[in-house]
């Protein structure tokens, strides 16, 4: 697989989590944190999945677990920080890219039941290539919450 655009889209996404005064939703939804240690599971669940389909075994990816907040607030207990969130953010986007270019067609090609829920809607219930999994990262779930990092930018007065 060609994981150059999921690369440049973790390269703008940590870049927003290194913006400087973010500051809590106003909807009410998850502060920067929570975005990275969201991404984190995400990551590793998608990984792990990949590593058992070249392994021979029948994975699934379920994201429920990377929305509860009880996991999200664990995955943050284990950082010293925002900058130790978004540096295991980093690694954790490289070795899933490397994983990812190492798929050969077939593994990108094998159908990888999932199960999505995005707001507590169900996105996706049904099997879809081990490749789209990989690349719905790149073309939805990571810009997504690179402006979601974004919008919590805190306006400073006197700046545009």
């Amino acid at each position: 697989m060609d994981t150059t655009a999921l690369r440049s889209a973790y390269d703008r996404l940590l870049d927003a989590a290194a913006t400087p005064d973010l500051g809590e939703a106003d909807d009410g939804g998850w502060n920067a944190d929570q975005i990275l240690a969201h991404l984190l599971s995400v990551d590793a669940s998608i990984a792990a999945v990949a590593m058992g389909v070249v392994a021979g075994s029948r994975p699934t990816f379920d994201n429920r677990v990377s929305l509860d907040r009880w996991n999200l607030d664990r995955i943050i207990a284990e950082h010293s920080g925002r900058a130790d969130l978004i540096d295991h953010v980093r690694s954790q986007a490289t070795v899933l890219c490397d994983i990812a270019d190492q798929l050969n067609a077939e593994a990108a090609t094998v159908l990888v039941p999932s199960l999505l829920l995005s707001n507590d809607a169900l996105v996706l219930d049904q099997p879809i290539p081990l490749s789209s999994l990989i690349d719905g990262l790149a073309e939805d779930h990571v810009p997504v919450h690179t402006q979601q990092l974004l919008d919590l930018r805190i306006a400073v007065p006197g700046h545009a």
